[in-house]
């Protein structure tokens, strides 16, 4: 496609369940993706929402190739990274970098701060030892952290800064692509609008593509220009921002967009939630039909005996849906 930095075509990942102690032998899959297919243009940030257990940081991390997808394509400017190993695939690895959600975990407690961004120089081989001090300082005023701390240990920090040292490690090696995996959901409400003016100032001085990833709808609409619903492994709905929270077609987007808390208490009392049936589905017990249909409130027995395909029901706005 046009202008697309991140291809990805049919993409499937499925993790095989086991049973037996002696002899074990795979009785079914887990369908943490299956076959989902969406572009990510160069320099937009492309949302990914959905309930925990939906499949969303599968797919950031298949992208990355730190799952290896069962089938599909994921093409970085035309070339499909599912088929690339060793030295190549390394090559690759250094144009697109993550975020983790966790900043406790994500760093380890026995580096001290240049070790962990200087890292990745030396894994990929960007430039001698002796300049690794001053790209290390560069890149922690680039997050807004003083150079005087970088020979400080993660337990050092708050949870916002360690979050800031982990955007510059994934920055040090000159990435285009970077997927942050729910970069903020364990930050206070504060600190999270730290972070998330420092990512978006960063996109647009290094020209910088996103995949972001959250459960939170307000968070993923203040940052993405397009938004994917996903529920079960499977888009549910894509399109613009304007389209997802002003034109919502899927009854799962509608009941997300429900408890999205709003500053005003009268209109917030006013709000009609939109409650799901029940939750009796889920990735061991799918539907025959469409994922959703178990929980949703507006389904019919066609919902239960047919998948419905996504269809563009306007420009950039797609939905899978037989109510809609």
């Amino acid at each position: 496609m046009p202008n697309s930095l991140i291809e990805v075509k049919n993409l499937k990942m499925y993790f095989p369940v086991v049973s037996g102690i002696l002899v074990p032998r795979k009785v079914s899959d887990i369908k943490a993706v299956d076959d989902i297919s969406f572009d990510i243009r160069r320099g937009e940030t492309f949302g990914l929402v959905g309930e925990s257990g939906s499949g969303k940081t599968t797919v950031g991390l298949s992208l990355l190739q730190l799952y290896r997808p069962t089938s599909g394509q994921v093409l970085l400017e035309g070339k499909d990274l599912c088929k690339l190993r060793g030295s190549e695939l390394r090559q690759v690895r250094r144009r697109m970098q993550a975020i983790f959600q966790d900043p406790y975990s994500s760093l380890n407690p026995r580096m001290n701060v240049f070790d962990i961004i200087s890292e990745p120089l030396g894994i990929h081989h960007i430039m001698s030892p002796r300049e690794y001090r001053r790209k290390v300082e560069e890149m922690l005023t680039l997050v807004d952290l003083d150079p005087g701390m970088i020979s400080r240990y993660p337990h050092e920090f708050s949870a916002g800064e360690r979050q800031r040292i982990g955007i510059a490690r994934a920055l040090a090696v000159g990435p285009e692509f970077i997927v942050c995996d729910e970069p903020v959901s364990s930050l206070d409400v504060c600190v999270q609008a730290q972070i998330l003016d420092i990512l978006d100032s960063l996109q647009t001085r290094l020209n910088l593509t996103y995949l972001f990833i959250a459960h939170d709808l307000a968070v993923v609409g203040y940052m993405s220009n397009r938004i994917a619903v996903m529920y079960l492994g499977q888009f549910v709905e894509l399109g613009t921002r304007d389209q997802i929270f002003e034109k919502p077609l899927h009854p799962y987007t509608r009941a997300l967009l429900s408890a999205v808390p709003i500053p005003d208490r009268a209109a917030e009392k006013k709000r009609q939630r939109v409650v799901f049936a029940d939750e009796t589905s889920g990735a061991l017990t799918p539907s025959n039909g469409c994922s959703f249909a178990p929980r949703c409130t507006v389904g019919d027995e066609q919902c239960h005996e047919a998948v419905p395909e996504m269809e563009m029901r306007e420009a950039e706005h797609w939905v899978a849906c037989w109510k809609s």
